[in-house]
């Protein structure tokens, strides 16, 4: 299984297809798209080249490279060496750079954070600059581990007839390169004991993100050590709604699924507690879960702990509601081309706000009935939700960060997120393998591919509250590094590949 799975990523990692493919890759400061374009080699497992131009806007360099490429573009494939990567302009704006890049990915800096990180992550084994002035480029490459995944030989100044020639030698593995390799040979176990490691590790807040990372260590069998961290909700220490939220009421899908494994009422009881907000005081339910605050999120935060008190306790109106809710937020939230915007104050179809609707959907039908009313609709509407998504998938196997916008940072979480519900909609039968198979498994390599063993992460979208604008969801924060709400979701997602109960 692990040999088969690295086999595949290093086919989407490397482009398998004997034909150019042409990307964009990132936007620039005034927003125009950055590209590359890559051109197999004779083999699949060739050497990798990267010829970048145009550091400091058009000129020289990028008709450089532009030459260079023409001519690799006409060599018969079978005198390639290697396998190139070009990216013909890689300022568009002719914006102040400065490598390794500082400041917040991707507002300040934009083409620098592109460049560095995309280059990393596709792992060359060298990498020629066309222009002389690189702002550190070749320097920091060289000496760094580029987006903390190794260094890149680099050169700067080099000619096109340089570059041509690069394409008929091949090279050794860079520092990157191998690490990408053994990143990519991890078994979804491998990453979710990785992960299990670093998050999941404490409960103090009974938000989602640190459920999700506990629901992942009891499918991985840590039973006793999720138990000793939720202790003080179940023993009357701490009150689990104390501050009550749609964070906490998604929260408490930890005490949900301790229910289910340990039939202990007090954990029973505790998601009970969160479902029961979605009632008057009558027992009569509410138009929609409270604090939805309107956004597509409260599809999965609204909707899991009435689905599971229904689950645990054979009680029709928890099921009820569940349907009930995710019909309201549907309302606000669903447009008409089947991606889901965040909130009704922009049509922004952002990318975490279209995956919380994904893994919404698949948990919720995980639960209800199929003989429920409400689960042949809610299935049609996450089935075409699903094909919608797949529709948009990159080159890379990722989502971005506001999903139908080409250049909009490819983004990790919303990633991690989408592949699991796909992942359970396919083992649950509610997805067909055709075209789904295929979509998880490169969801799956671009995770391991941006994933260390030390749980650090390439481009988390940060926090998103109520944005008022497209161009406010486009900038968001890309964190590069640790991040609680990465780990968990990369933990869900490879408990599901590994089908741990």
């Amino acid at each position: 299984m692990r040999g088969r799975m690295a086999g595949l990523a290093l086919l989407a990692i490397a482009t398998s297809a004997f034909a150019a493919d042409e990307r964009v890759i990132g936007l620039s400061s005034s927003g125009a798209p950055i590209r590359a374009e890559i051109l197999p080699g004779a083999k699949a497992d060739a050497p990798t080249v990267l010829w970048l131009g145009g550091l400091s806007g058009p000129g020289a360099s990028s008709d450089a490279v532009e030459h260079a490429l023409r001519s690799a573009r006409q060599t018969a494939l079978s005198h390639r060496a290697v396998r190139v990567i070009a990216i013909v302009l890689a300022n568009p704006d002719a914006a102040r750079l400065q490598f390794p890049p500082t400041g917040t990915a991707y507002r300040d800096l934009p083409e620098a954070h592109v460049l560095w990180r995309w280059i990393a992550v596709h792992a060359p084994d060298e990498v020629l600059i066309a222009d002389r002035d690189d702002a550190g480029l070749a320097q920091a490459l060289s000496a760094e581990a580029s987006a903390l995944i190794g260094a890149i030989p680099a050169r700067a100044g080099v000619s096109a007839q340089q570059l041509a020639r690069s394409a008929r030698t091949t090279l050794p593995a860079s520092a990157a390169h191998r690490e990408i390799s053994r990143r990519l040979a991890r078994s979804p176990l491998d990453l979710a004991h990785e992960l299990a490691a670093v998050y999941g590790q404490d409960f103090t807040q009974p938000i989602y993100i640190n459920a999700i990372a506990l629901v992942a260590r009891l499918r991985l069998g840590e039973l006793s050590q999720v138990q000793a961290l939720v202790e003080p909700y179940v023993n009357g220490s701490k009150d689990s709604l104390a501050r009550p939220s749609s964070l906490v009421l998604a929260g408490h899908m930890i005490f949900g699924e301790l229910a289910r494994r340990t039939h202990d009422p007090r954990y029973l009881a505790r998601v009970r507690a969160a479902a029961d907000l979605a009632f008057d005081a009558a027992g009569h339910p509410l138009e929609a879960v409270p604090y939805n605050d309107g956004f597509s999120d409260s599809v999965f935060m609204g909707s899991i702990s009435l689905v599971q008190t229904g689950a645990l306790t054979g009680e029709r109106r928890y099921f009820d509601m569940a349907v009930r809710h995710i019909d309201f937020m549907r309302t606000l939230d669903a447009r008409a081309d089947g991606l889901y915007r965040h909130q009704p104050a922009t049509d922004a179809a952002w990318g975490r706000g279209n995956a919380f609707a994904a893994i919404g959907l698949a948990l919720a039908l995980s639960d209800l009935p199929p003989d429920h009313p409400g689960f042949a609709h809610l299935r049609e509407v996450f089935r075409e939700h699903m094909q919608r998504l797949a529709q948009y998938q990159d080159p890379d196997g990722l989502w971005r960060n506001v999903i139908d916008y080409p250049g909009a940072y490819a983004e990790y979480s919303a990633t991690a997120m989408i592949g699991f519900a796909m992942k359970r909609g396919l083992a649950r039968g509610w997805l067909a393998p055709e075209p789904y198979e295929q979509v998880i498994a490169r969801a799956w390599e671009a995770v391991l591919a941006r994933t260390s063993d030390r749980g650090e992460f390439i481009d988390v979208c940060e926090s998103t509250a109520r944005m008022t604008s497209l161009d406010q969801y486009l900038h968001r924060a890309a964190i590069l590094g640790p991040d609680a709400r990465g780990g968990a979701m990369a933990m869900l997602f490879a408990t599901e590949m590994a089908q741990l109960p």
